[in-house]
């Protein structure tokens, strides 16, 4: 497996450099397995070691590890088309255009601002995102990722499951996957602590996401705490057991297709991004990141999966390095990935 020498030597580089604190990291091929758990859980106000098994706020890793599969199995069972329009499920949205497919692929046009976002409760922020919001002339024309799209989805979930999104995808995802800690109400003292912010103090087992914080047990887009075990579980399931068959084989294969309704080839299935393996036939891998400093890259066809857990956003989350390393290391591991030994 020493094929990945310089993916884990910039991993490194990271910790070393001060770009991340620490970084717990699994790289699979097939049954070959490389893990390590390296440099501070924390370092400020105290140095604290990372430790296997931590907890980390997963960030936006949530809207596919949780709140995709369970919109995939609603489809399966009938409950909801990917083409209905958002306002069948949530009359307050008053535009008819926006559907499922659109809020999955961020191609919705959604957008808008809301005064003071922060500042409201959970019921008022709700209602701001479901009356305020207007739809952009980007609709089915261009990919915006926004998080409003995966809060729509989750109060669908709502809706038809008539349970918070988060008990919901607890229940259907997180528990027949057998993840033995992921969970959205995680015991701090277990968890990798992310920013720390004049409000809030340092930020530990409580998500990072404003709009998660506030929203809590209704929010589909952020909240999921997950250690690297956990995800190695999820990621081995989609890809190897079409998510220990919680979905069919057709639904896994939209994964890796994509699914927005804009003319030409485009970089967005259900949830996940798209990427080409450097393989002579270019299949598509999936891939997604989460703001706290996250990621996930799969390989179906190459049973392949990279998966990073760090925490750059801790001290702050000012940290452009990160995401310049990020998308280097991204470059690096998908040409590694296809060296034969």
């Amino acid at each position: 497996m020493n094929k990945y020498d310089l993916t884990i030597t910039k991993l490194h580089q990271m910790v070393k450099e001060g770009i991340v604190p620490g970084v717990s990291y699994l790289i699979f091929d097939g049954n070959d397995t490389i893990k390590e758990v390296t440099g501070m859980a924390q370092i400020y106000p105290d140095v604290a070691k990372l430790k296997s098994n931590m907890l980390y706020d997963v960030a936006s890793l949530t809207k596919v590890v949780g709140t995709v599969p369970v919109i995939a199995m609603l489809v399966q069972e009938g409950k909801i088309g990917l083409d209905d329009p958002v306002n069948k499920y949530l009359p307050e949205f008053s535009d008819g255009r926006p559907t499922i497919r659109n809020l999955l692929t961020h191609t919705s046009g959604i957008a808008g601002y809301i005064p003071h976002r922060n500042e409201l409760n959970a019921a008022e922020l709700k209602k701001a995102f479901l009356t305020r919001m207007h739809v952009e002339d980007s609709l089915n024309r261009q990919i915006k990722y926004a998080d409003v799209n995966y809060l729509y989805l989750g109060w669908i979930i709502e809706r038809i499951c008539n349970d918070p999104v988060q008990k919901v995808i607890t229940d259907r995802v997180l528990k027949p996957l057998n993840m033995p800690t992921a969970t959205f109400t995680p015991d701090p003292a277990k968890c990798v602590p992310t920013e720390i912010q004049a409000k809030r103090g340092i930020i530990k087992g409580k998500t990072h996401d404003p709009k998660g914080y506030i929203l809590g047990e209704h929010c589909g887009c952020a909240g999921l705490f997950a250690s690297l075990e956990d995800l190695t579980i999820f990621s081995r399931a989609l890809i190897e057991t079409n998510l220990n068959n919680l979905l069919s084989s057709a639904m896994i294969d939209a994964f890796f297709r994509d699914q927005t309704r804009i003319p030409g080839s485009h970089t967005r299935s259900l949830g996940w991004k798209l990427f080409h393996a450097q393989s002579p036939d270019r299949h598509l891998l999936i891939s997604h990141t989460g703001f706290t400093g996250t990621w996930m890259v799969l390989d179906r066809q190459a049973d392949q999966g990279f998966i990073v857990l760090t925490n750059r956003v801790h001290p702050s989350a000012k940290n452009q390095e990160y995401l310049d390393a990020r998308d280097n290391l991204f470059a690096i591991y998908l040409n590694e990935k296809e060296k034969t030994l």
